[in-house]
């Protein structure tokens, strides 16, 4: 995969962070035809660690609906793929280093 983004954003959710803190493991939002060997090489690279594990997860959309002035409105969102990666002992990722 040349050329492509990998990695969309981190995950920081309340429980992503918990895992950071206790487990040294660090979620993040990839694009869905991301395997796991590309989503190692593109998280070893960005952020100068190594990683030992990479599981992923594909979290399915919901589906939604509203009502508005011309009544029910229905829909679903999108689905999105994540991964969660457990970095080696003693390497560590700072997302909010410039604060």
């Amino acid at each position: 995969m040349k050329n492509i983004q990998v990695i969309i954003k981190p995950l920081l959710t309340e429980k992503a962070l918990k895992l950071q803190e206790d487990e040294n493991k660090y979620g993040f939002v990839v694009i869905q035809t991301a395997n796991k060997i590309e989503i190692k090489r593109a998280v070893e690279k960005k952020f100068d660690v190594t990683v030992d594990n990479v599981r992923t997860i594909n979290v399915h959309g919901k589906s939604k609906q509203m009502n508005t002035r011309r009544g029910l409105t229905r829909g679903r969102r999108s689905g999105w793929k994540k991964a969660i990666v457990t970095l080696r002992e003693g390497d560590k990722i700072d997302f909010f280093e410039g604060s």
